[in-house]
């Protein structure tokens, strides 16, 4: 039963480290003048609470398509 508690906890804390690091992108990108990308990012943010790696790839996307560009 530890063990599943413990599995519960690790899985929150990524969840959560999820969410800020998109929120920490989103707040570099707006202060770099990029407004529209940071809500996107900030958009993401909040959505990845709910749907877990929804910030992730849209950072991920983010990157690859500036590559690209």
């Amino acid at each position: 039963m530890a063990s599943t508690q413990t599995q519960s906890d690790r899985l929150n804390r990524l969840k959560n480290a999820s969410v800020i690091t998109t929120a920490i992108d989103a707040t570099v990108e707006i202060a770099k003048g990029r407004r529209k990308t940071g809500l996107l990012l900030l958009g993401a943010a909040a959505l990845s609470s709910r749907v877990p790696g929804v910030g992730t790839a849209a950072s991920v996307l983010l990157r690859i398509y500036r590559r690209l560009r």
